[in-house]
């Protein structure tokens, strides 16, 4: 298990994450993530901290208001969120690592159908 820090884009939020490399991380073509380009890094939430205030975040529901999309109140990046398909976990942007992760897995996800294919990502948050 290895420890990654990272944030947002004027460094108001930072967390860091707790995952196993190599990385395996979805890029979904959702009408969010594909206008944010969000790699999908889901983890249980006991592997997620944040190490900023709480206030420096915002937000964000729509369609069914169960996501959780976090913004940085300052520079609006998204850099984690309590995602529809994982309640129980945060799914970390893998854009938003300090450090380039070389090994790194990207599969595909289909959000445009996301009540289809949702099942596909339920064992992400589940703890090893």
């Amino acid at each position: 298990m290895a420890r990654f820090k990272g944030g947002c884009h004027c460094g108001a939020v930072r967390f860091e994450v707790q995952a196993e490399p190599p990385l395996q991380v979805d890029r979904c073509n959702c009408s969010i993530c594909q206008l944010s380009s969000f790699l999908h890094l889901i983890v249980p939430e006991a592997k997620f901290t944040l190490l900023s205030d709480p206030a420096n975040l915002t937000v964000y529901r729509f369609n069914t208001g169960i996501a959780q999309h976090s913004f940085c109140r300052i520079c609006g990046i998204k850099s984690f969120y309590v995602p529809r398909s994982n309640p129980d976990g945060v799914s970390v942007n893998a854009n938003c690592l300090d450090d380039p992760v070389p090994d790194m897995k990207i599969s595909d996800f289909d959000g445009q159908e996301w009540e289809a294919h949702a099942h596909e990502l339920a064992h992400k948050s589940r703890s090893d």
